[in-house]
């Protein structure tokens, strides 16, 4: 499904990631590891292609995205990639509906078929309740799972969560981990998670950790 091969990136002289080559398999779950400023996020941007390297192929469901102009990529990207992040970037004026439509809307799914889809994720969520509050009207866990929602609402084959339950207390975090691993068993989705939690770490396939700039299993 991923495929690095000599993954760089540097910010003028500092080297940030100096060499990651990684083969990722449909339907596995990978968590990362490491230091802070180890570059987990660097190399989860580029994977998820919000950020180039400096040198090496990127490979996503045998498509090398570096052959790909900006159009491409952007819709690329909205079809292929979920994304979780750890301030859950919805956006205030919209309801948790609206929010998890946006995606769907930008891909040209129709309105009636976007809305029907965001309700049953909500619904899987036990979120349906909550469709018309907005981010305000709701807590932190409830916010984190409409941007799980809101991830998954264009059936992407990658998940990628960075630091996704680092803002969250530990009862809605280990409630946000549950949810990871029954999406990646249920959907077999492939999942890449940038964690500093080790109990969630270990439940993964695999945990790697970069190290030096370096990916170590």
């Amino acid at each position: 499904m991923i495929e690095l091969k000599g993954i760089k990136k540097n910010y003028g002289t500092l080297e940030i990631l100096k060499g990651i080559d990684l083969t990722v398999k449909k339907g596995e779950l990978i968590s990362i590891i490491g230091s802070s400023g180890a570059g987990k996020s660097t190399l989860l941007q580029i994977i998820g292609t919000l950020d180039s390297a400096n040198q090496g192929q990127l490979i996503i469901a045998n498509k090398d995205v570096n052959k790909l102009d900006t159009n491409q990529l952007s819709k690329f990207r909205n079809i292929n990639i979920g994304f979780i992040f750890q301030f859950h970037n919805l956006l205030p004026e919209f309801s948790a509906l609206e929010n998890i439509c946006i995606p769907a809307y930008i891909s040209g799914t129709k309105r009636n078929e976007a809305e029907k889809n965001a309700l049953e994720l909500l619904k899987k969520l036990k979120l349906e309740n909550r469709a018309n509050h907005k981010p305000s009207e709701l807590s932190g866990g409830e916010q984190q799972r409409v941007a799980v929602a809101r991830a998954l609402i264009n059936q992407p084959t990658i998940l990628l969560a960075d630091e996704p339950s680092g803002n969250l207390d530990s009862k809605n975090a280990n409630d946000l981990h549950k949810l990871i691993l029954e999406i990646n068993k249920e959907f077999n989705q492939t999942c890449i998670v940038v964690t500093h939690n080790q109990e969630f770490a270990n439940m993964a396939h695999r945990k790697l950790s970069i190290i030096d700039g370096l990916i170590k299993e």
